[in-house]
């Protein structure tokens, strides 16, 4: 059972129940059109096409509903000007009280409970950043590291590294003048997608000539398509015959229903085409994934872990074939979270493939694209580095206090967002407890997060998009790329720490050019990236005026609502810690049950299991540890994927700050005690060394010194004793004599060897023998 003070819980903003929203101004449109079309972004969008392959038949966003009726107290955004006199608008912490209601009732007290004394009327809206953050110091994002000045050595370096763009080409205004096969043409027209979005228009013709891609574009602009369309253009075109089957393309994607999205997207483009697909992620069954492998499928949509599972562990199953490797969310697969895995893939494809990268928050960084051995890539950034969708409407609703959050949650969608709605939180235990507090309260949610298996995360998934349940507790795992038909509203509980945390977690409503609408829930500690978040909003991007921008608001939950669900909620506290400790002891009692399961089908299988082949990871378990360990870190600091090392950085310090010190050698010595010390030591170094050179220099003297007249050189000492034995043969002349120098060499067969000089007491001839008793020794023979 988790402890009552580890229970976290907040609440969001909220609206009234009888003032209808106000409609969100229309985007301007850009002067400048986008390169692959000739029409606006809303022109080429179409708000009614969807893969979903459940056929959702629900509603547009927003479109016209009256359901959405809240307190929505919206003014038009001013910016804070000095008065002649100098004096300003009250808006010391970056945030302005509310103006009275409707009702005649005053303007929120602030959390000391002063009113505002002068009764003036306070700005509602957050649009302007410069209203928000006078007190924070000035920052900009760029699509990596989040500083848009460049130093002139990092354009040179991308300029050297990106292909030149051709601007000579014509923009393809729809699918027929891109002279796509007939097969394709076919699915798209049956899907009703009939003109390309800009990404599409731009990636579709420079990927059909085989280069490789960097591109960027807003949520929900197409991106999947993009990439898809191509891929299959080019197969259509591929070896046939029987012995060429072969997996010659990759989809690399980070999350496992990002990676189930993907494969209906594609199976619905090669409707009319015989491209088989091959699904591979983890929570699917391992057997049927290899028994697909062996087939050798065209395509493999996988998640990296399992994809190098199947490498190492498959059998006939390698990517040597391999011609397009395609990497959907690329930021997120160039972190530090997948950076191993990443590089395991790209070693194992040949060099000369076609690699394609995609995301809404492309990074242009050059040390972050040099990883994937990109060959002159093409640049195609189609929209404004990190920013929204153009018609979604922000709305931010401050917290004063940290306690309120889920209070403010409760009265959000008991009394505004009643249905369609995802909310995303930062870890999976909040999402839990707060999926429980829903129930009690009557509201119908689902939850998605890591900690629930995958047919248990697909069906959350599912009873989502098919209206079984009104909302969605999620965490990040849900942010990145999922196409959900119909969602109305994204409710952040927590300001995420990364601004492309926030572009994907809004861009899950205001898909396809249709409208969509977000709230965050923004603290005193989250006020930089709400500066940030409202910088990069579409409109801000387009349109550099002073006019006022109606896509950013400000809202306000009524104190008396907040008061009553924060009340309920308290109320509410043992009985959802009861509930908790019982799914606890439930799973302890699954857990046990699968321990003795797993122990019967031991015994019972023992010989088939154990006859196995063991399965094989490139990593360590400590390593796979420490690669999980950076990535959460990562998560936690808030770092983008241009700025790890910062992060490793700041990691590694704050684990060098937590060691305990270590006694220093000199520690409680006084000043003068420690200098003698040091000069102690300093004079034996001092003498060890010159000792050890002195020793060098006259035993190098004395080995060079002449021997002196009549005594032998000096025998050369082999400690071996097998190579004392050895006979050694002598260079020059005596080698090939076989005469030994120094030595007798005893006659044999009657005499010495031709060109050895006689020794005394040798014999010669049979005579010279030594003279014994008996006369003349004879000599052996």
């Amino acid at each position: 059972m988790a402890p009552a003070d580890d229970f976290v819980m907040t609440v969001d903003s909220d609206y009234e129940a009888d003032d209808a929203p106000p409609e969100p101004a229309k985007p301007s449109r850009s002067k400048s059109k986008s390169k692959g079309s000739g029409e606006g972004d809303e022109v080429a969008l179409n708000p009614d096409f969807t893969f979903d392959p459940t056929g959702d038949v629900y509603a547009d966003i927003l479109g016209e509903a009256s359901e959405l009726n809240d307190l929505l107290t919206t003014r038009k955004r001013k910016r804070v000007a000095e008065d002649d006199d100098g004096s300003e608008e009250d808006a010391e912490d970056g945030w302005e009280d509310e103006a009275a209601s409707e009702d005649g009732e005053d303007s929120d007290e602030d959390e000391d409970g002063d009113d505002d004394d002068d009764g003036s009327e306070q700005d509602d809206d957050m649009s302007d950043a410069s209203d928000l953050d006078e007190g924070v110091e000035e920052e900009d994002y760029d699509s990596a590291s989040g500083s848009e000045d460049e130093t002139a050595a990092d354009k040179a370096r991308k300029a050297a590294f990106f292909a030149e763009p051709a601007s000579n080409e014509p923009a393809a205004d729809s699918f027929l003048s891109m002279n796509l096969s007939r097969p394709i043409l076919k699915a798209l027209t049956s899907l009703g997608f009939h003109t390309p979005t800009p990404i599409q228009s731009s990636t579709i013709p420079v990927a059909l000539l085989g280069k490789d891609i960097v591109g960027n574009a807003v949520t929900g602009s197409g991106k999947t398509a993009a990439f898809v369309i191509p891929m299959l253009e080019r197969l259509l075109y591929r070896d046939k015959s029987k012995h060429s089957a072969a997996t010659r393309c990759i989809v690399l994607v980070p999350t496992r229903e990002l990676a189930v999205q993907c494969f209906d997207v594609a199976t619905k483009l090669a409707a009319h085409t015989d491209i088989r697909f091959c699904l591979a992620v983890g929570g699917l069954s391992l057997k049927a994934q290899e028994a697909a492998l062996r087939a050798r499928p065209d395509v493999v949509i996988a998640t990296p872990g399992r994809l190098i599972d199947h490498l190492r562990n498959s059998p006939q199953f390698a990517l040597d074939a391999v011609d397009i490797l395609v990497l959907d969310e690329a930021d997120r697969m160039l972190s530090d979270g997948f950076a191993d895995e990443l590089a395991e893939i790209v070693n194992a494809c040949p060099r000369g493939r076609q690699t394609m990268l995609f995301s809404a928050t492309m990074t242009d960084s050059v040390d972050e694209l040099v990883k994937m051995s990109l060959n002159k890539p093409a640049r195609l950034f189609v929209d404004a580095k990190r920013t929204t969708a153009r018609s979604l409407v922000q709305e931010f609703v401050r917290v004063r206090k940290e306690e309120d959050r889920g209070g403010m949650l409760v009265a959000l969608c008991k009394r505004t967002f009643k249905a369609r709605a995802i909310i995303f939180f930062r870890s999976k235990k909040l999402a839990h407890q707060m999926r429980v507090a829903f129930a009690l309260l009557n509201l119908n949610a689902g939850e998605l997060h890591g900690d629930l298996t995958q047919e248990q995360r697909l069906r959350s998934l599912q009873q989502f998009r098919d209206g079984q349940v009104d909302f969605l507790m999620a965490t990040d795992l849900a942010s990145r790329g999922l196409d959900i038909k119909g969602v109305e509203v994204v409710i952040n509980y927590d300001m995420p720490n990364q601004l492309a945390l926030y572009l994907h977690r809004v861009g899950r409503t205001a898909r396809a050019g249709a409208r969509g609408r977000s709230v965050t829930l923004v603290g005193e500690a989250d006020r930089k990236m709400l500066k940030a978040a409202i910088k990069h909003t579409a409109t801000a991007q387009k349109d550099d005026t002073d006019k006022v921008d109606e896509s950013v608001r400000h809202r306000v939950v009524p104190p008396d609502a907040l008061t009553k669900w924060s009340a309920a909620l308290a109320d509410l506290k043992d009985e959802i810690a009861r509930v908790l400790v019982e799914e606890k002891e439930e799973k302890a009692i699954r857990q046990a049950e699968m321990q003795i399961k797993k122990g019967e089908n031991m015994m019972e299988h023992e010989k088939e299991i154990y006859s196995r082949p063991a399965r094989t990871w490139f990593q360590s378990e400590k390593d796979k540890q420490k690669s999980a360990e950076t990535s959460k870190q990562q998560y936690l600091v808030g770092a983008s994927a241009a700025s790890n090392k910062t992060a490793k950085a700041t990691a590694a310090a704050a684990a060098k700050a937590a060691e305990k010190p270590k006694r220093d050698k000199f520690s409680g010595l006084s000043r003068r005690a420690k200098r003698r010390k040091l000069a102690l030591e300093e004079d034996a170094a001092d003498r060890a060394s010159s000792n050890a050179t002195g020793a060098a220099i006259r035993a190098a003297k004395k080995s060079q010194r002449p021997p002196k007249i009549g005594e032998p050189l000096p025998k050369l000492q082999i400690k071996d004793k097998d190579k004392r034995k050895k006979k050694v043969a002598k260079p020059g002349f005596e080698s090939d004599l076989g005469a030994r120098a120094g030595g007798k060499k005893s006659a044999a067969g009657g005499g010495a060897r031709e060109g050895a000089r006689a020794k005394r007491g040798d014999k010669i001839a049979g005579m010279g023998g030594k003279k014994g008793k008996g006369g003349t020794k004879k000599g052996k023979r």
